[in-house]
């Protein structure tokens, strides 16, 4: 079975795509641009949110376990103002990020955090923080790059780990699933696969074969099954397409009370 990405790699990807970003917010024709995928953001307000994320978690990180994040973060956060010329805008993003990198470097992988997903499959670490920051820092490359009119499916080895970690930090649940049991899977085209499983004991995800096509005993295995590559499965479930550009099997309805559903945490 396939591993989950290790720490250096998450800090490195971290960093190409961070880098990935800024070449676009450089490359822009303007930074009042409206980003399709985040309705009512600019790109410079797509800028502030993901470097001011960076300096927040750098924060939550360097203070180590805690029940919520430092008081002075939340504050610095809700009273953010970012550089508006853009090269100082650009630098500025760069700062965060390496503020980021430097908080998880010296804490290392397995050191407590606070982080907002108490209850899922993902661990309450530095680590955990890492591999979600990855994603939070994919998507909004992606986000930044349709917004220019250009964009590009999430590199490979990202992608497939992202697909895991959303399900693991945002879909796992001890909150009991609110109708009928039944699991959803999950297929890369890469050859990774999940299974949802969600029922009254919650939501839980495991790792299970990947088929070797969508055969009508998938489709029975699963009250519903969505297939794509990688990327596309990202780009789902961060509601960046739509269940149409998939092939999608079983019961399509089910999927959308998946994504209606707001589990209580206990």
């Amino acid at each position: 079975m396939e591993k989950s990405l290790e720490f250096p790699d998450l800090l490195r990807l971290i960093e190409e795509r961070s880098a990935a970003f800024r070449a676009v917010v450089a490359a822009a024709p303007r930074l009042d641009v409206q980003v399709p995928t985040c309705p009512g953001w600019t790109l410079s307000d797509l800028v502030k949110h993901l470097g001011g994320g960076d300096r927040f978690w750098a924060a939550i990180v360097g203070a180590g376990p805690a029940d919520g994040p430092p008081a002075e973060a939340v504050a610095a956060r809700a009273a953010l103002e970012v550089p508006q010329e853009r090269e100082a805008l650009l630098a500025w993003l760069d700062a965060s990020t390496q503020l980021l990198l430097d908080a998880l470097r010296a804490s290392g992988p397995e050191s407590g955090s606070w982080t907002w997903w108490p209850a899922s499959q993902s661990p309450r670490t530095s680590g955990g923080v890492a591999r979600h920051r990855v994603q939070e820092t994919a998507v909004h490359t992606y986000d930044a790059q349709l917004a220019g009119g250009a964009p590009q499916p999430l590199p490979f080895e990202l992608a497939l780990d992202g697909v895991e970690e959303f399900l693991f930090t945002v879909c796992a649940t001890p909150s009991a699933w609110p109708h009928k049991p039944t699991a959803f899977d999950f297929h890369a085209a890469e050859g990774r696969s999940w299974r949802l499983t969600v029922d009254g004991d919650g939501a839980r995800i495991t790792r299970i074969p990947a088929p070797t096509a969508a055969t009508a005993e998938d489709v029975e295995a699963a009250g519903a099954s969505v297939h794509g590559t990688a990327s596309e499965l990202v780009l789902y479930l961060y509601d960046r397409i739509q269940a149409a550009s998939l092939h999608v099997g079983g019961d399509a309805g089910l999927l959308d009370l998946l994504r209606a559903w707001e589990p209580e945490e206990k």
